[in-house]
């Protein structure tokens, strides 16, 4: 029994090792897509890039697409990650970045909230600690400064912000439902199906937006690199963590992204962060940290307490 647990515990600590370095890799994108949006618009560079990784993932998945259950589980993961893409897009219209990547990030509180009301689960302390930490962290490292305030905008909330708070909010859900469905054999099937039908939703937004498309070395690079890392094989690596591991704790090792992106930023010059960003980021790092070890740490406390003295 004791072995059993062991290996689950083990288990869970390489998934949650494979998140982080997926939320690493997720972070350094960031410019990469930046740079692509100045050559194509956002559905046609999403309708390329899961074109892309559609295509990879099917060459790889074959007859496991089509396994029992995984059509009608693939489709609705896919079409709330196309929630999330297409209210954070649209949303950033009307809103700053920093307000877009703060609200969006609200998933790391949204997630264990939703898991408590949908799913009757109550994360433990150590996980809840964390959250709130991560959250803080989350604030300061990307609220906006005062010069990025919108025209308007006295301390309320635009309708971009709102799209930014349902992306969140979209993005919580996708994690959950990953967790619910994905299982240590499923997760190839279920991935191609999803970037099928993401690429599938993007290109029927075409016809109805303001399309542009100059092929460019730069957008070519980021849609192979976004097409079959960030979107094939990432998604795959997340489905497979989260068969090992909990939403809320994926959640909260998601919030490190915004961290990893920033320093990225920073080390090729595109900005300069201040100390209220580092102590953010740091509060980030703490929470992970405070999730992963704490429980673990005042449960071996407690035992060592209960033991007799010899």
């Amino acid at each position: 029994m004791v072995q059993v647990a062991a290996g689950r515990e083990g288990a869970r600590w390489q998934a949650d090792g494979a998140l982080v370095l997926l939320t690493v890799f997720w972070g350094l994108t960031f410019v990469v897509v930046k740079d692509a949006l100045a050559f194509a618009d956002p559905f046609t560079f999403l309708t390329l890039r899961f074109i892309v990784g559609a295509a990879v993932m099917a060459v790889i998945a074959r007859g496991r697409m089509f396994a029992p259950g995984i059509i009608p589980k693939g489709l609705l993961l896919a079409w709330v990650l196309f929630v999330c893409f297409a209210l954070q897009t649209v949303g950033l219209k009307d809103t700053t970045p920093s307000r877009a990547a703060f609200l969006t990030g609200l998933n790391v509180l949204f997630v264990p909230l939703m898991s408590m009301v949908l799913l009757r689960r109550l994360p433990r302390w150590g996980t809840t600690v964390g959250v709130v930490l991560a959250a803080v962290g989350l604030y300061w490292l990307t609220r906006p400064t005062s010069g990025e305030a919108l025209p308007g905008d006295v301390g309320g909330l635009h309708l971009g912000d709102w799209l930014s708070i349902g992306c969140a909010v979209a993005y919580a859900g996708h994690i959950l439902l990953t967790e619910r469905f994905a299982t240590k054999d499923n997760a190839v099937g279920l991935v191609a199906v999803q970037l099928v039908g993401v690429a599938g939703m993007s290109a029927l937004c075409l016809p109805f937006v303001e399309r542009k498309l100059e092929w460019t070395q730069p957008l070519v690079v980021a849609v192979l690199t976004c097409g079959v890392l960030a979107s094939a094989i990432a998604i795959l690596v997340q489905t497979w963590g989260q068969a090992r591991t909990s939403a809320v704790r994926a959640a909260l090792i998601f919030a490190l992204e915004p961290v990893f992106a920033s320093a990225y930023s920073v080390a090729v010059g595109r900005e300069v962060l201040g100390m209220r960003e580092w102590l953010g980021g740091a509060l980030i790092v703490v929470g992970v940290f405070a999730s992963e070890l704490g429980t673990v740490v005042w449960d071996g406390w407690r035992a060592r307490g209960r033991t007799p003295a010899a």
